[in-house]
């Protein structure tokens, strides 16, 4: 029997941390050994594109409250590991569920495996909020004093394919010749 089919039949052809029936999927909960049904949850395509966005969408995630309560280890974790990240959105009723949760050490231990990566991630983002790449194109906001040379860098001047940095709130480009250090918040994306 595939894995698929196995998890229809244990979540009864629902999502298992939604309870839609629509457009699912099979999602390989993080860190994955190998392809089982252990290590796999059935889950609507809404929810799947929603897990490695940036921005969850709080309303979609409400289900957690009923998946939360699941004997299902890996329904479990994940229910752990969206409302960790609802909470650090600030969302008030994800951190009342999370206090309610209880998972054993290995369940925990599985669960923050998946959350280092992306607790380890530095991300960059202009002023508006966008997330920047490395390659991007960035246009200067604010006219900037470039130390160490006899220039200023003008509001509008564009940089081409910036370089990120391990700050969150550096990048690298290319200004008038001179490869540059300069704030994500003087900066807009193309």
């Amino acid at each position: 029997m595939s894995i698929e089919q196995i998890l229809k039949d244990r979540s009864g052809n629902q999502c298992e941390l939604s309870g839609s029936s629509d457009d699912l999927v099979v999602y390989a909960v993080p860190p994955v050994d190998g392809q089982s049904a252990d290590r796999a949850i059935l889950i609507s395509q809404e929810l799947h594109e929603q897990i490695n966005g940036e921005q969850l969408d709080p309303n979609l995630w409400r289900g957690l409250n009923d998946a939360m309560w699941s004997q299902e280890p890996p329904v479990q974790v994940m229910a752990w590991r969206m409302l960790k990240r609802l909470t650090k959105q600030g969302e008030t009723w994800a951190q009342d569920l999370l206090d309610m949760l209880y998972l054993d050490d290995a369940l925990v231990t599985w669960a923050e495996s998946g959350l280092v990566e992306e607790e380890q991630q530095v991300i960059q983002r202009d002023n508006n909020g966008v997330k920047l790449e490395a390659g991007d194109n960035v246009v200067l906001i604010k006219d900037l004093d470039v130390k160490g040379t006899s220039f200023t860098a003008k509001r509008g001047t564009p940089v081409r394919g910036i370089s990120l940095t391990d700050n969150p709130d550096h990048i690298e480009g290319r200004v008038n010749g001179v490869r540059i250090v300069i704030l994500t918040k003087f900066v807009k994306k193309q």
